[in-house]
């Protein structure tokens, strides 16, 4: 009999830290920070991910307006350096808290065949959050979600919009329903007032389904925007999906919570459809 490998597991990163290593507490935090309103059909979506605690309620008011397919491309920035500049993982496990949550094996292998820039690699995901935050929610929202984990360190937009460029042509010759998630924070650690004055700069280009745009405003008005490039492929994708607008649903920042506005970072949730 042939020997089968056994799928590459995914140990969570964050759990404990993020948001509840225990099941039941996660279940019941997620519950109170999904929003109402379910229904909304979209292409993409920009999503944060600190701590759930800071802002888990602007990405639980995303999630819970939308109507969810099973299947995510989720894109997020690499924080920690390591990996590929542009990695994505075609097989393999999430192990999560609330239980595992497989990688769309024929999307992911697809996406790959479909553009030059991403490389499979697993170390780049291995101890990145980004990704990782969001699939709590979904696995709150959707009985079984299958996602395409895609880490990007920074890149300029010619190689943002292949990589947008690959997730349209599988997702389109797929013919499945398909969420494209862009994981980013916007500023860091500014004061609440320069934060917010920036952040307004960076959404207007989103708002605009404009990635060329927002990375060109993130560099000249140095926004320090964690995920500007994931969210430049995400839109690119989303574009060329046939996207026609874009909902900003929230924004807030840390200081919201803690009450400290000198130093603070943002958080938007935007809706592309």
């Amino acid at each position: 009999m042939a020997h089968q490998s056994m799928p590459e597991l995914r140990p969570p990163a964050v759990a404990g830290q993020f948001y509840s290593a225990d099941a039941g507490e996660l279940k019941r935090t997620v519950a109170g920070l999904i929003g109402a309103g379910r229904g909304q059909k979209a292409l993409g979506a920009m999503v944060p991910h600190a701590g759930y605690i800071y802002s888990g309620s602007v990405a639980g008011e995303v999630y819970g307006r939308l109507e969810l397919p099973e299947t995510f491309v989720i894109v997020g920035p690499n924080h920690t350096g390591l990996g590929a500049p542009a990695a994505i993982m075609t097989s393999g496990i999430w192990k999560m808290p609330a239980g595992n949550v497989d990688v769309d094996t024929d999307l992911a292998s697809a996406i790959t065949v479909s553009g030059s820039v991403l490389q499979e690699n697993g170390a780049a995901h291995a101890y990145e959050h980004s990704i990782e935050v969001q699939l709590p929610f979904l696995q709150y929202l959707v009985k079984k979600p299958l996602i395409v984990p895609v880490c990007l360190m920074p890149l300029a937009y010619p190689q943002c919009r292949e990589i947008g460029h690959a997730i349209a042509a599988a997702v389109r010759s797929s013919g499945k329903q398909v969420l494209i998630i862009a994981s980013s924070d916007m500023s860091h650690y500014e004061n609440q007032e320069d934060a917010k004055a920036r952040d307004k700069l960076a959404l207007a280009e989103i708002m605009r389904l404009d990635g060329e745009g927002l990375l060109q405003t993130v560099q000249a008005n140095h926004i320090t925007m964690c995920g500007a490039a994931p969210v430049a492929a995400m839109l690119s994708a989303c574009v060329e999906l046939g996207a026609t607008g874009a909902r900003l649903v929230r924004y807030a920042t840390s200081g919201d919570v803690t009450g400290d506005f000198s130093r603070v970072v943002g958080y938007a949730g935007v809706v592309i459809i």
